[in-house]
C-alpha cells in the first residue's frame, strides 16, 4: 500500500511524551505535517527541533485541552502554519486509579474534564474546517479499559473512556462519508499514563502491572495504519494490548 501519511497535516494533543510523542516522529518520518500541543513547552520545543532536524515537518502550541479556547488556537495554528488540518488525534489523557471509597473528586473531575471535554473541545475546533473542505480524519484514543472496566480502582476512568467510544460512535453516524472516525484502544503501553494515580496501593499494582508493557511506538504505528487506508475506508476501531494481557 503507498504511504498516504505523506503529505497529511496531522494534530496532536498530548504530543509532549507517550503515545503523542512517538505518533509525532513517526507520522513525520512517514512525510506528515504534524502539529503538536500540550502543556510543557520545553518538551514540545525539543521535539520539534529534533524532528525537523530530521527532515521532518513540525510545529507546536502550548496548549491545555481543558480550555477550549486553547484548542482552537492549536487548531488554527495548523491552518496557519500548513494552510488546512488532514487528522486531528485526540491523544491526552489522564488515568487516576484509585478506589470509589477514596471519593477523589478532584481527580474525577480532572479526567472528565480531560478525557471527555477536552477530547469534545478538539471534536468542535476540527468539524467546522473538516466539514468545509469535505475531508477529515478524527482518531481518538480510548483504552481497553473502554471495552471492559479496569477494576480494581478504574471505574471513573474507564466511564471516560467508555465515553470516547460512545462519542466517536455516534460521530461516526453522524458526519461519515467524507469524514472518517477511527478509535485506538491500547492496552498496557509504556507511557506516562502510568504515573496519574495518587492513590500508594493502586500505584504499586499499576507499576506491577505496567510490567508487560508495550511501547508507545506500536500504538504509532497502528494510527499511521488507519490514516493511510484510501478515503473510502474507515477503520473504526483497533485494540491492541501486549500479547500477555489477558483483558
Amino acid at each position: 500500500m503507498s504511504n498516504n501519511n505523506t503529505g497529511k497535516v496531522v494534530v496532536i494533543t498530548g504530543a509532549s511524551s507517550g503515545l503523542g510523542e512517538a505518533t509525532a516522529r513517526h507520522l513525520a518520518a512517514l512525510g506528515a505535517s504534524v502539529v503538536l500541543g500540550a502543556r510543557r513547552k520545553d518538551r514540545l520545543d525539543t521535539l520539534v527541533s529534533e524532528i525537523t532536524a530530521a527532515g521532518g515537518k513540525a510545529v507546536a502550541y502550548t496548549t491545555d485541552i481543558t480550555q477550549r479556547s486553547e484548542v482552537e488556537a492549536l487548531i488554527q495554528g495548523a491552518v496557519d502554519s500548513f494552510g488546512r488540518v488532514d487528522v486531528l488525534i485526540n491523544n491526552a489523557g489522564l488515568m487516576s486509579i484509585a478506589p470509589m471509597s477514596e471519593t477523589k473528586v478532584d481527580e474525577w473531575d480532572r479526567m472528565i474534564d480531560i478525557n471527555i471535554k477536552g477530547l469534545l473541545y478538539g471534536v468542535a475546533a476540527a468539524l467546522p474546517r473538516f466539514e468545509a473542505q469535505n475531508s477529515g480524519h478524527f482518531i481518538n484514543v480510548a483504552s481497553i479499559a473502554g471495552v471492559k472496566v479496569f477494576s480494581p480502582g478504574g471505574t471513573v476512568y474507564s466511564g471516560t473512556k467508555f465515553a470516547v467510544r460512545a462519542i466517536s460512535d455516534g460521530l461516526r453516524h453522524e458526519v461519515g462519508g467524507a469524514i472518517r472516525t477511527t478509535v485506538i484502544s491500547p492496552g498496557a503501553v509504556d507511557t506516562e499514563l502510568k504515573h496519574g494515580s495518587s492513590h500508594p496501593a493502586s500505584s504499586e499494582n499499576l507499576n506491577e502491572f505496567y510490567k508487560m508493557a508495550i511501547p508507545a511506538e506500536s500504538v504509532a504505528r497502528a494510527i499511521a495504519f488507519a490514516i493511510e487506508q484510501p478515503a473510502d475506508v474507515d477503520i473504526s476501531e483497533i485494540l491492541l494490548r501486549p500479547t500477555v494481557q489477558d483483558f
